[in-house]
């Protein structure tokens, strides 16, 4: 009796999805000139997915934008007229019952919860999503557009199996189970963006899937940071963090001195401290596949060489960003007894990043791709704002990071310590190599998230109306 009720219950409200999806489809005004967006994630952590949207407002879409929101996305969304977020809610753990379970029960909670929200939304031309995670996204996304009539859109950052396959291992069931959806429903997709000439190849080759590459790239906010705001910023942090507070009293009480810069009383010009700490900033994840293990040892073996004579300074080292292992790593950091090296763990509003980024004098990333076919974005980051970068090496990093040229790759703690002895050698003389990064950053021609979206991904929606 239980049974059949729930099987009415669920026929009854498939038959009223069709019913909705029908008459959603008949309603041809504005259609043409909607864009669903769909992010089955923190929308504030989903830079790329928020760029979309800004760039389909500007290019005169109006834009529905559904996604989880729990970090505050960048203001330009938030103001802009054309685009109408819509916040969905994330079901927890039940708390009970075998893992298997708890897991299936929120793929289908999600599934139907995302289809209800999904069909409330006007009609749509196109159907963006972000896939990972495309569990159960892409499915829904896929039957929307077969009642309602609209276009669905699949930007490839990477395969969600192979993300579970760091949890489970890659002979899971389950992850066994999410290839075959991932590979089946993919190919239901009208048009394909990915990241990496890499990911498009593999998607042609084993998924049967058509895919434009759709680098990453900085939008035009990230850039260096003028002097006086690079201050400002210092100020504000030194008022939370230690390490960015002055090492020592100006003459003048009057002076505004934090680690790195001071502005001066009288005439309110601001310079950088003779002696001052390098900023060496480094963006993560804090999860196992971003092992910051890798940078705590080299700045360990820094420590050394700086305690041995060499001609090397102080560093301040500051690691954004949240995950699972943020508080076991700040407990390793906090047991560390380090004389020229601080560290600094905060978190930042969204628009303080680019500050940041533009007042460091060296990135390090340590992101290593699940499947080997996608780049990190927080490299794209620091390029934008000409920050030289060191970053740990995988099977397609080639395609941004060119090791000698526009950075340095390396592929453990020995190598990175090498590096950060080289690059801050007699810092921060001009002439050393640390600068002479900058200054190829500075002279290479980087095209913006604008340009590139305007070039290939406008061209696509003309064509596909």
């Amino acid at each position: 009796m239980a049974a059949s009720c729930v099987a009415l219950l669920a026929l009854l409200l498939l038959l009223s999805v069709l019913l909705l999806g029908l008459w959603k489809r008949g309603r041809q005004a504005g259609r043409a000139r909607h864009v669903v967006v769909v992010v089955l994630g923190d929308v504030g952590r989903s830079p790329r997915m928020q760029y979309h949207a800004l760039s389909l407002a500007q290019s005169g879409f109006s834009v529905t934008l559904l996604g989880f929101y729990n970090s505050k996305p960048r203001d330009e969304l938030l103001q802009s007229d054309r685009i109408q977020i819509v916040k969905l809610t994330d079901l927890r753990g039940l708390g009970a019952g075998p893992r298997i379970l708890q897991y299936v029960v929120k793929v289908v909670f999600q599934a139907v919860y995302l289809l209800w929200k999904m069909m409330r939304t006007d009609p749509a031309a196109y159907i963006f999503l972000q896939n990972p995670p495309g569990l159960p996204a892409i499915a829904v996304c896929w039957f929307v557009c077969c009642i309602c009539g609209s276009k669905l859109v699949i930007d490839w950052h990477n395969y969600g199996y192979s993300i579970m396959g760091l949890v489970h291992g890659p002979r899971h069931p389950i992850v066994l189970l999410a290839k075959w959806y991932e590979k089946f429903f993919g190919r239901l997709s009208h048009l394909n963006l990915c990241v990496t000439q890499a990911m498009r190849e593999d998607l042609a080759e084993n998924w049967c899937v058509r895919a434009v590459t759709l680098y990453d790239k900085p939008a035009s906010f990230f850039k260096e940071t003028p002097l006086d705001l690079q201050h400002e910023l210092f100020m504000k942090l030194s008022r939370t963090y230690s390490p960015f507070q002055s090492r020592s009293e100006p003459s003048d009480p009057d002076t505004e001195r934090s680690a790195f810069t001071e502005r001066d009383s009288q005439c309110g010009v601001v310079r950088r401290l003779h002696g001052r700490p390098a900023l060496l900033v480094s963006s993560t994840s804090w999860t196992e596949d971003e092992d910051f293990s890798i940078l705590l040892r080299a700045l360990e073996k820094f420590e050394q060489q700086a305690l041995s004579g060499d001609s090397l300074p102080s560093v301040v080292c500051v690691i954004t960003g949240k995950g699972p292992l943020r508080e076991h790593y700040r407990h390793l950091i906090s047991q560390k007894h380090l004389q020229h090296v601080q560290f600094c763990t905060p978190w930042l509003e969204a628009e303080d990043y680019p500050l940041l980024l533009g007042s460091a004098d060296l990135g390090v990333c340590l992101h290593m791709s699940s499947s080997g076919l996608d780049l990190p974005m927080k490299v794209v980051d620091m390029f934008g704002c000409y920050l030289p970068v060191c970053a740990v090496n995988f099977k397609c990093l080639h395609e941004l990071v060119r090791h000698g040229e526009n950075g340095l790759v390396f592929k453990d703690s020995e190598e990175l310590a090498t590096q950060l002895q080289m690059l801050f050698s007699k810092f921060p003389d001009p002439a050393g190599k640390l600068s002479q990064f900058r200054k190829r950053l500075q002279e290479s021609e980087q095209l913006r998230w604008d340009e590139s979206w305007q070039q290939t991904v406008l061209p696509l929606l003309v064509t596909h109306k």
